[in-house]
């Protein structure tokens, strides 16, 4: 490992590291331009006028009224700000007697024998009097009150500062994160092996770009290997339905009917096992475009062509219910289903129900139905609903409950199974009406 990798500036770390040196960098010349505005050491600070009338006062009411006159007039001298005076009783204008900081803290400060009022302001400077003890009264100009301790305090402005390049830190922290993990999980929702799937954009920082990279790697090694998977399992189909064939022919010409019988029924489950399996795995470059599909047709359509064999299916539902579906691969799903359902049940009901933006279709049977213990397990590939090792004609592969799930979750949807009363199976097919244009299994 390099030294000093993490701080490379291509990377999170670096760049983290680069931001908090700017912000402190930021920090250090706020707080340097508000103390040379301030200035609080220098020598000139402009007094206390609050304080300097309360001193005054306190001065005035120890002397004599012989003294006050000079007095009052080496006060003006001293403080020309303040700019104060005599008032004779009852001239003044008193504009309230507020409680606000200054005047509260002279009142404490000057006791009970005075009186401290707010006087009319004086060409719009304000004015406070304080009657002394023997009822003459002074007025000088006062502030309207202190700022606050904390106001224009450099500390304050190192924190606002701080606060401030703490969430910028956050805030471009997290949306760095935050924005390529929404990307992966996008990805992942629009996964698939068809090849329409637009690979993760390799931007942002060192490790994000790693991260999308392995990725897209890994995309193009699962579909070269479910590529692979295919032509094997196409090269397989090849190559065993010729001995097939050759079997069938070869059986015609057994003389007892018995083992003619036996064999040819042999034969024909190794076919549809193949074509099952095949099914199940097909990963074909071109998937089936979505369309706008009239399910109720299509359910009453699958509902007849089971009748015409003999069997008793029902279709419950609307007369026409359209959605986005791929149509094929809808078709295939609900006959597997309800394959299954007349395999196990005399009698069969397709039922279509609209539920805001997704439809329902509910295969039931009246058969021995499923135990609870069972019913994640039969959604699994090659596992049957019946305890026989042995096949016959009457019996499955396991794959048509697996084929109908795979199609639910390329369509966004989920497969599930449920019991029906009094007895029998109810497996439930829930789809949204609106699909993702890159949605694919």
């Amino acid at each position: 490992m390099k030294p000093f990798r993490f701080f490379h500036f291509r990377g999170i770390g670096g760049q983290i590291a680069a931001l908090v040196l700017a912000s402190t960098v930021a920090l250090h010349l706020v707080v340097t331009t508000a103390f040379l505005i301030s200035r609080p050491d220098r020598p000139d600070t402009p007094p206390d006028g609050a304080r300097q009338m309360t001193d005054a006062a306190l001065l005035l009411a120890a002397a004599s009224e012989s003294e006050r006159p000079r007095l009052i007039a080496d006060l003006a001298r001293a403080f020309p700000r303040l700019g104060l005076e005599t008032v004779a009783p009852g001239t003044a204008t008193i504009v309230a007697e507020s409680e606000g900081a200054h005047l509260h803290g002279m009142r404490r400060h000057l006791g009970r024998g005075y009186k401290v009022v707010q006087l009319a302001p004086d060409g719009g400077i304000h004015r406070v009097g304080v009657e002394l003890p023997d009822g003459s009264m002074i007025a000088g100009h006062v502030q309207n009150g202190p700022r606050p301790w904390f106001w224009g305090a450099p500390w304050l402005m190192t924190l606002m500062t701080a606060f401030i390049c703490v969430t910028v830190l956050g805030l471009w922290a997290a949306r760095a994160l935050a924005t390529p993990l929404s990307s992966f999980a996008k990805a992942a929702e629009n996964f698939s092996l068809d090849g329409t799937a637009e690979p993760l954009p390799e931007r942002g920082p060192e490790e994000i770009r790693q991260v999308a990279r392995a990725l897209n790697r890994m995309h193009e090694r699962i579909a070269r290997l479910m590529s692979d998977r295919t032509r094997m399992l196409a090269a397989i189909s090849h190559d065993l339905r010729t001995p097939i064939t050759r079997l069938r022919l070869r059986a015609e010409f057994i003389e007892d009917e018995g083992n003619r019988k036996r064999m040819l029924i042999d034969l024909d489950q190794m076919r549809s096992m193949l074509e099952s399996v095949l099914s199940l795995l097909r990963n074909d470059r071109k998937i089936e475009a979505i369309t706008l599909v009239d399910v109720a047709s299509t359910l009453q359509l699958i509902a007849d062509q089971f009748g015409d064999m003999g069997h008793v299916v029902h279709y419950d539902g609307p007369l026409s219910a359209t959605a986005a579906a791929r149509p094929d691969d809808l078709h295939r799903g609900i006959t597997n289903l309800v394959e299954n359902a007349v395999r196990f049940g005399a009698e069969v009901t397709i039922r279509l129900e609209v539920e805001g933006t997704r439809f329902r279709i509910d295969v039931a049977d009246d058969g021995p139905g499923i135990s609870d213990a069972r019913k994640q397990e039969m959604l699994e590939p090659f596992v049957r609903g019946d305890d026989a090792r042995t096949m016959d004609d009457q019996t499955g592969f396991g794959l048509g409950l697996s084929i109908a799930r795979a199609i639910a979750l390329a369509h966004g949807g989920e497969l599930s199974l449920h019991d029906r009363e009094p007895h029998g199976l109810i497996v439930r097919m829930q789809l949204p009406m609106w699909q993702q244009p890159r949605l694919a299994a």
